[in-house]
C-alpha cells in the first residue's frame, strides 16, 4: 500500500509538471525568446525550437500527462478495491479527479500561466528530452490522425500562420500592449504609422499645389533671388509658361554658390543650368515605395502628378518622416497649427488639415480612405457642398462649417459627441 501511494505521490507530480510545461512553453512570449537568444542564451533556443515544432511538442506533453494521470488512476483504483470492494472504483474516481484536478492541472498551470517566460526557460530541457523520446510515438500518432482527417480535406499540419496576416497580428500587439501598460500614445501612433507606410499613398500626405511655392524661371535673376531669400525653404520648384509647368528645382545652395563666384556678372546667371531635373511621381506610390526610392536616388523632393500628368502636389522625405515621428520643425519652418482648441471641449480645424494628423493627435478614427483632409471627409459624407452654418453628426463627431471660400470649406468646428475633460489638446 506505502508503494502504492509513494507511486501514486510521483506520478501525480509528474502530471503537474506536464501540466505546467504544456502552459508555460505554449504562453511563453516567442519575441522575448527570440531576443534572449540572439543575446546567447541556450535555453531559449530550445524554447524556440520547440515552438517551431509545437506538433510533436504537444504531442510528447498529452502523451506523458495521460499516461502519467492514467497510471496513477490504476493504481489507486486497486489500492482502494483491495481496501473497500467494489465500492473503492467510485472511492478512487472522486479521490483521483480532485487530486488530479487540484494538484495537477489548475495549480501548476495558474503558476505557469503568472511565470511563464521564466518557468519555460527551466523546463525547455527537459521537455525537449521527452519529445525526443516520444518522438517515433508521436509520429505514429500523427500520420494515424492525418489518415483519419483526410477524407474530411482537414490538415492538421498546415502553417496557421496562412490563416492571418502579419501586420494584422503586430497591430493587434501594439494594441495590446498599449492597453496593457497604459503606453504613451505617441508612442504608439508611430508604431501604428511604421505599419502604415506600406499601406499610404502619396496623395494623401503631399502638400497641395495650391500651397506650394513656385517661382518662374524667365524673370530677371534679382527677382529670383528675391523670392529665394523670401522663402524658408531649400527647394524650391521652377516654372515656365503656367505655374504647373514645372521644369526644374532649384536648390538654395546652388544658387548660393553660384552668386559667390559670379558676383561681378549676375545677370549673366542661368538659373535654369543650376536647377535639378524634377522628378514626378504619380500620386498612388504607397509611402514605404517612396520612401526606398528617395533612398536610392540620395533625393528629398518629389512631384506628385495624377493619372492624367496633372501637377497635384509635392512630396518630400520629410513629409515621410514626420508620418512616423510626428511634425519635425526647425527655426525656418512656417508654424501653420491648422487646429485650435476652443476651450469648450470643441476644436477649430482647418479645411487642409489631414484626417492622418487628426487621427494620430486625437484618436478619433476617422476614415482616410475616399479623403484626405477634414474638408474632403465633410464633403465626402455629406454628399453636397455645404453652407457656412450647416452642422453634421458623423463617426461620433460633430462638425460645423464655419468658413468657406468659393466651393472651398476653410474652416470648421469639430466637437466630440461624448466629451472628455481628459481629451488631449493639440501640441504646439
Amino acid at each position: 500500500m506505502l508503494v502504492s501511494l509513494s507511486a501514486i505521490g510521483v506520478l501525480l507530480v509528474l502530471s503537474a509538471f506536464f501540466s505546467g510545461s504544456e502552459t508555460a512553453l505554449t504562453a511563453a512570449s516567442r519575441p522575448l525568446m527570440h531576443q534572449m537568444e540572439n543575446n546567447g542564451n541556450r535555453r531559449a533556443r530550445i524554447v524556440n525550437r520547440l515552438h517551431q515544432r509545437k506538433g510533436r511538442l504537444i504531442g510528447a506533453i498529452l502523451l506523458g500527462n495521460n499516461l502519467v494521470n492514467i497510471t496513477a488512476s490504476a493504481l489507486a483504483t486497486g489500492s482502494m478495491i483491495a481496501l473497500f470492494g467494489e465500492a473503492g472504483v467510485a472511492y478512487a474516481t472522486i479521490v483521483m479527479t480532485l487530486l488530479i484536478l487540484i494538484f495537477s492541472e489548475i495549480l501548476p498551470k495558474t503558476y505557469a500561466f503568472r511565470y511563464a517566460n521564466r518557468l519555460a526557460l527551466y523546463v525547455a530541457p527537459v521537455v525537449s528530452a521527452v519529445v525526443f523520446l516520444f518522438a517515433p510515438v508521436t509520429r505514429a500518432i500523427q500520420l494515424i490522425l492525418s489518415a483519419l482527417l483526410k477524407p474530411f480535406r482537414i490538415d492538421f499540419r498546415a502553417d496557421e500562420e496562412a490563416l492571418g496576416n502579419g501586420l494584422e497580428e503586430l497591430r493587434g500587439a501594439i494594441e495590446l500592449h498599449a492597453r496593457e501598460t497604459g503606453t504613451i500614445a505617441h508612442e504608439r501612433a508611430m508604431l501604428r504609422s511604421v505599419l502604415d507606410l506600406a499601406e499610404v499613398q502619396v496623395g494623401e500626405i503631399m502638400i497641395h499645389r495650391k500651397s506650394v511655392t513656385r517661382i518662374e524661371i524667365d524673370q530677371p535673376i534679382e527677382d529670383v533671388v528675391g523670392e529665394v531669400l523670401d522663402s524658408p525653404f531649400t527647394r524650391i520648384p521652377l516654372w515656365r509658361g503656367e505655374p504647373d509647368n514645372i521644369v526644374g528645382v532649384l536648390h538654395v545652395k546652388e544658387l548660393l554658390r553660384a552668386e559667390m563666384t559670379r558676383k561681378s556678372d549676375l545677370d549673366a546667371l542661368d538659373v535654369g543650368a543650376l536647377a535639378a531635373e524634377p522628378w514626378f511621381i504619380p500620386d498612388t506610390t504607397l509611402l514605404l515605395d517612396q520612401l526606398q526610392a528617395f533612398r536610392a536616388r540620395r533625393s528629398h523632393f518629389a512631384l506628385v502628378v495624377d493619372e492624367y500628368g496633372s501637377l497635384m502636389g509635392i512630396v518630400t522625405l520629410e513629409d515621410i518622416l514626420e508620418e512616423i515621428v510626428g511634425d519635425i520643425s526647425d527655426e525656418h519652418d512656417i508654424q501653420v497649427i491648422g487646429v485650435r482648441y476652443a476651450g469648450d471641449g470643441s476644436y477649430v480645424v482647418d479645411g487642409n488639415v489631414t484626417i492622418r494628423d487628426l487621427n494620430r493627435e486625437f484618436e478619433w478614427g476617422l476614415p482616410d480612405e475616399e479623403a484626405a483632409t477634414a474638408a474632403g471627409l465633410v464633403l465626402h459624407e455629406s454628399r453636397r457642398i455645404p453652407e457656412v452654418g450647416q452642422i453634421f453628426l458623423f463617426h461620433g463627431l460633430r462638425f460645423e462649417i464655419l468658413r468657406r471660400q468659393r466651393n472651398q470649406i476653410t474652416a470648421l468646428r469639430v466637437t466630440p459627441q461624448q466629451t472628455d475633460p481628459e481629451t488631449p489638446q493639440p501640441r504646439k
